[in-house]
């Protein structure tokens, strides 16, 4: 194994391909650091299905143990159950997966105790640089007492947890169509699904890490048409999506048209303004639509928008005392969880805001779908700072439009707003434009495209 590890170590987790770029050997090597940087007596440690996961993950707990720590095997876990994990036993925490990326590659989600995120100017930096140190010069030496492995079953304590947070006394008898995607929503929907009013048609729930399906990644439309077909299909309510890891939710209603993350972020909000007597700051990214703050002022709340990517996400919660945050990528964040990011909650309050009236979900949406949204259009460039000047230069200075360079360069005019952003891995920009109605957002949308695609 080489000792750069700069491929692997990302600005909030490991990921690489299994064994090319990593191996059990190094991921010994990340407990050993995770253990020295956290300074825990304890840590708990889960995975997803992926064949490497195990071995990777018990690799990592072994050379933690070495440390003197002890550590807790929570064995098959989605994310957020690792997080609820980190958050009840008031542990630091490392999870096994790499979410939707293909089976190859693996990864490790770490946090410390109460789910605080590790990122890389929160641990993640010095976890690679004594990783590194440990490449060149030998593995560090092991501690007098090693520290204990043991096995702890949590899937029965997170279901619990999660369905103390929602009312779910008054749902209705719902149809819902799940797919799994052979990701961990298989294992722990039906433990949090059970005996709620559901007819629950599973799609895609046996564990399979080499996803023999379809890609375990929602956000991409062709991923979703096996759960529209089925629904429209089955005549069922809605449909669920969850990616590989499960930590992210997506929902189709009724006729299989998907519902945009930022109107169940706004459906969300108002039900958890409303758990909290009318008050509180609900945080959301910049490219999530107008509705969002405007939902949330309705409902006596405070909009804070912040820019895109959890850890800026859950830094602000932490500073405001938030009581929720949503991004346009489905991943939904609640105090009551640590201020972390839990799809399976989000799910349970569709589930309730449907089932608690009779209309359809696509009528419930209506009034949280305000606008029209383009969607994330990436176009690939030669040089994106170039193309983002270009663009700062056509609009600045054009009456009642405003700039501004929170996250990439956001162009806001009085009916429509569009944001361009700049991959951090790839010679992408990523376009996102909204209207108060389409073919103002098809002209902006074509303008701006036009500018970055020179």
């Amino acid at each position: 194994m080489t000792a750069d590890l700069s491929q692997i170590v990302k600005a909030y987790d490991v990921r690489g391909v299994v064994p090319d770029q990593w191996d059990e050997s190094m991921a010994e090597l990340f407990g050993a650091a995770f253990a020295q940087v956290t300074s825990a007596d304890a840590i708990v440690v889960g995975h997803d299905m992926r064949p490497s996961s195990p071995g990777l993950s018990r690799a990592f707990a072994r050379g933690a143990a070495a440390r003197g720590v002890d550590v807790t095997e929570i064995g098959l876990c989605s994310t957020d159950q690792l997080y609820y994990a980190s958050g009840a036993l008031n542990l630091p925490g490392a999870m096994f997966t790499a979410s939707h990326n293909p089976a190859r590659y693996n990864g490790i989600k770490m946090c410390r105790a109460g789910a605080a995120p590790v990122g890389q100017d929160t641990g993640l930096g010095e976890i690679r640089a004594l990783v590194e140190g440990w490449l060149e010069s030998g593995a560090p030496e092991d501690a007098a007492d090693a520290g204990t492995l043991t096995r702890r079953e949590t899937l029965t304590d997170y279901a619990a947890h999660l369905r103390g947070l929602v009312d779910l006394t008054a749902i209705r008898p719902l149809k819902v169509v799940v797919d799994a995607g052979n990701g961990m929503g298989g294992h722990t929907v039906p433990t949090v699904f059970e005996g709620l009013p559901l007819d629950l048609v599973p799609m895609y729930f046996e564990l399979d890490g080499t996803f023999p399906n379809h890609e375990a990644n929602p956000l991409d439309p062709a991923n979703i048409v096996d759960l529209q077909e089925r629904v429209r299909a089955e005549g069922a309510d809605l449909g669920i999506a969850f990616d590989g890891d499960a930590d992210r939710c997506f929902v189709v209603d009724e006729n299989g048209a998907p519902v945009s993350p930022s109107a169940i972020t706004a459906l969300v909000a108002s039900r958890e303004l409303a758990r909290h007597g009318g008050k509180g700051t609900v945080i959301h990214n910049l490219i999530t639509s107008w509705s969002v703050p405007e939902v949330v002022k309705e409902s006596g709340g405070t909009p804070v928008r912040t820019r895109v990517g959890h850890s800026f996400i859950k830094e602000e919660m932490a500073k405001t005392g938030a009581i929720f945050g949503g991004e346009h990528s489905a991943h939904y964040y609640f105090k009551d969880f640590w201020n972390a990011d839990t799809g399976m909650l989000a799910a349970l309050h569709v589930l309730a805001a449907l089932g608690g009236q009779q209309g359809t979900l696509s009528a419930l949406v209506q009034q949280y779908d305000r606008y029209a949204g383009s969607g994330e259009i990436n176009s690939t460039v030669d040089d994106q700072t170039a193309r983002l000047a270009a663009i700062k230069t056509a609009y600045e200075g054009r009456d009642g439009v405003t700039l501004d360079e929170l996250d990439g360069l956001t162009v806001t005019a009085a009916d429509w707003w569009f944001n361009v952003r700049a991959s951090n891995t790839e010679p992408l920009l990523r376009l996102n434009v909204e209207a108060r109605d389409e073919a103002t957002m098809a002209k902006v949308r074509d303008e701006a495209l036009a500018i970055i695609r020179g």
